[in-house]
């Protein structure tokens, strides 16, 4: 019994070694290609056409506290990279933008859900911080932003009954 244990827990171990080493972009990844970067990192779950290029990007890590951007020339190499859940790029979201802004500037969300009496949608960001805490956009049906704002993540609310 403790042998098969011991077993799966090193197959799982080599599992999460192996998901590491592509969690976050290459070093150096400036020059590499769009190819190379997909083989070490996996697909992208987007790709946005720029006027000087594209963007690939790659939500992260558990329940998603990272997502980077992968910046590309007109010639498909890359030439940056970023994390972009970042409390600089929170402050950056501001009423009346559209989705398409919100989600060039911090990829998909995390998790939405839609508003009562047909009043819209909240996007959620979850992010790397010590205070249980993810970035909410509210979005109207017009699809640009009512209000954004930081809010405690469901898992760390205290019961009102308990």
């Amino acid at each position: 019994m403790y042998r098969r244990l011991s077993s799966h827990l090193a197959s799982f171990s080599l599992l999460l070694l192996s998901a590491c080493s592509s969690y976050a972009p290459p070093t150096p990844i400036v020059g590499l290609g769009r190819e190379s970067i997909e083989a070490r990192m996996g697909s992208p779950s987007t790709v946005r056409q720029l006027a000087s290029g594209s963007v690939m990007e790659f939500p992260r890590g558990p329940f998603g506290h990272h997502t980077w951007f992968v910046y590309l020339d007109a010639g498909g190499r890359a030439v940056r990279a970023e994390q972009v859940l970042t409390q600089q790029n929170f402050l950056r979201v501001a009423p009346d933008m559209t989705q398409e802004e919100v989600r060039s500037l911090l990829g998909q969300p995390g998790e939405t859900y839609e508003l009562g009496r047909a009043r819209g949608v909240v996007w959620n960001y979850r992010y790397e911080n010590n205070d249980c805490l993810w970035f909410q956009v509210e979005l109207t049906q017009k699809k640009t932003v009512r209000s954004s704002g930081l809010g405690q993540l469901p898992e760390c609310e205290t019961r009102r009954d308990e």
